[in-house]
């Protein structure tokens, strides 16, 4: 898996550039100060997955997973940030990125989370569980006598069965046998789900069925 950093920081880069190097099957391909840096080299060399700070100078990580959600869509975003507030948390989520990982977490569990998007194409940690509840709730109590979603959607039982897995990040392989049915199918499944809440990917369907009660937070 080819991986690109984008961190403003040089020492804490070049350090994960380090440690993410000594993992199986992933070479870091390029280093960037900034989301603006990284727009500017993008196209020099292929990159599967980018691993992305928030607060940046020039072009932030909201703004950078904004372009690249758009001109890059199969480019896969992980979120490494020490800036874990429910609001920034939320936000870079429903703007498409495919995991958060904080700058506090142990090391050790990066590469697990590399592997669970080159995997399953996306990381649904327990840190970004947790930090999705309290979102969701505080959006939920703000929002309690105003938000209505009269444009929700219709989900089959079994589109809502998917989405509770994936929230609990099981694989499609995985789900299909716990469903009885074959991964491909689980595919299938995923895509409808993700054209029908139109969402950027089963995160953001996660967070729609979330928001609509379809799932509850204890499913997560």
């Amino acid at each position: 898996m080819r991986i690109a950093i984008v961190d403003d920081h040089q020492l804490f880069r070049k350090s994960l550039a380090y440690l993410v190097d000594s993992f199986q099957d992933v070479d870091v391909v390029l280093q960037a100060g900034n989301g603006k840096e990284f727009l500017e080299q993008i196209d020099s060399v292929p990159i599967d997955l980018v691993l992305l700070d928030i607060q940046m100078p020039e072009l932030d990580g909201f703004q950078t997973c904004k372009v690249l959600r758009k001109e890059y869509p199969d480019m896969f975003i992980l979120i490494i940030s020490q800036l874990t507030t429910k609001e920034s948390v939320h936000k870079v989520m429903e703007l498409g990125a495919h995991g958060f990982f904080t700058k506090n977490s142990d090391p050790n569990q990066l590469e697990q989370a590399i592997n669970s998007i080159k995997e399953k194409g996306y990381y649904f940690g327990n840190e970004l569980g947790t930090v999705l509840r309290e979102a969701l709730l505080w959006e939920k109590k703000a929002n309690q006598s105003t938000t209505h979603y009269e444009d929700a959607i219709q989900l089959t039982s079994r589109e809502i069965e998917i989405i509770k897995l994936a929230s609990r990040e099981l694989s499609s392989k995985e789900m299909g046998k716990i469903l009885n049915i074959a991964s491909t199918t689980v595919d299938t499944h995923r895509k409808h789900i993700i054209g029908k809440t139109n969402s950027k990917n089963i995160v953001g369907a996660v967070i729609y069925a979330l928001k609509r009660n379809l799932i509850q937070l204890d499913d997560i």
